[in-house]
C-alpha cells in the first residue's frame, strides 16, 4: 500500500512538472511571435547603430534642408500658441511632438566677466522655444529666440534605414509606440526567463549549461565596465 502511494505521489509530480514544461514552452512561443517583427526590426538597426558609433557611420538615405520661417504680426505669444500656427503654416498632418523652453539667462560671457568686478548688469540671452514635429520618416524641428521676427526650421527626410534607427530610438514617436515597445522589452525578459526555465527541465548535462552562462556574464561584465581597446 505504502510502494503504490508513493508511486502515485511520484507520478503526480511528474506530471505536474511535464504539464508546467509545456505550459512554459507554448508561452514562450506566443511571447516570440509577439515580438518577432519588432524583434527583427531592432535587431537590424540595432547593428547599424553599434556599427555606426563604432565606425563612425553615416545614414546613407538621410536629406536635411533649412530654412527661416517668418512669423505672424502679432507673434504667438507661448509655445503652445506657436505649435498650433506652425502646423497650420507647414501643413503638417500632426501636432507637435514635444516642446521645450529654455528660459532667459547671461549669456556665457557675462557670466565669466561677472567675477571680474563688473558691477553693470549682465546681458541677457533671450527665451529660446524649440518644437518637434513628425515621426520616424520626417522631422522638422523649429526654433525661436522669443522676440526675434523668424524662427529657424530644418527638416530631415530618412530613408528606409534612418526610419528604422528612429524608430529603434522611439525618436519622435508618441506614447502608443512607446509602450508597445516596453511590450517587446517585457517579451525579451520573459523569453530570457522561459529559455532558462526550458533548458534546465529538459536538459541533463547542467554542469556545461552552468559554466557557459557563467563564462558569458563573466565576459559581459567585464566588457561593460572595462571597454577592451583595439
Amino acid at each position: 500500500m505504502g510502494t503504490a502511494a508513493a508511486t502515485a505521489l511520484g507520478s503526480n509530480k511528474v506530471n505536474r512538472r511535464l504539464t508546467f514544461v509545456r505550459w512554459v514552452r507554448r508561452t514562450h512561443g506566443w511571447f516570440g511571435l509577439w515580438g518577432a517583427l519588432l524583434g527583427l526590426t531592432f535587431g537590424f538597426s540595432g547593428i547599424w547603430l553599434n556599427h555606426r558609433a563604432t565606425l563612425k557611420l553615416q545614414l546613407p538615405d538621410q536629406q536635411q534642408s533649412q530654412r527661416t520661417i517668418t512669423l505672424p504680426d502679432p507673434r504667438p505669444e507661448t509655445i503652445d500658441a506657436l505649435a498650433v500656427w506652425l502646423q497650420q503654416n507647414l501643413k503638417l498632418d500632426r501636432p507637435a511632438n514635444s516642446t521645450r523652453v529654455e528660459r532667459a539667462r547671461p549669456v556665457p560671457w557675462a557670466e565669466r566677466g561677472a567675477g571680474q568686478g563688473d558691477s553693470s548688469r549682465p546681458q541677457m540671452q533671450p527665451e529660446r522655444w524649440t518644437l518637434n514635429f513628425g515621426g520616424p520618416n520626417k522631422v522638422v524641428q523649429v526654433e525661436y529666440w522669443v522676440g526675434n521676427k523668424s524662427a529657424s526650421a530644418r527638416t530631415t527626410e530618412n530613408g528606409f534605414v534612418a526610419t528604422l534607427t528612429n524608430l529603434h530610438k522611439g525618436v519622435t514617436m508618441p506614447i502608443p509606440w512607446i509602450l508597445l515597445i516596453d511590450s517587446l522589452a517585457g517579451s525579451m525578459i520573459f523569453l530570457s526567463i522561459s529559455g532558462a526555465i526550458l533548458w534546465w527541465e529538459t536538459h541533463r548535462r547542467r554542469t556545461v549549461g552552468i559554466a557557459i552562462f557563467a563564462v558569458a556574464c563573466v565576459v559581459t561584465v567585464t566588457l561593460a565596465l572595462g571597454p577592451v581597446q583595439f
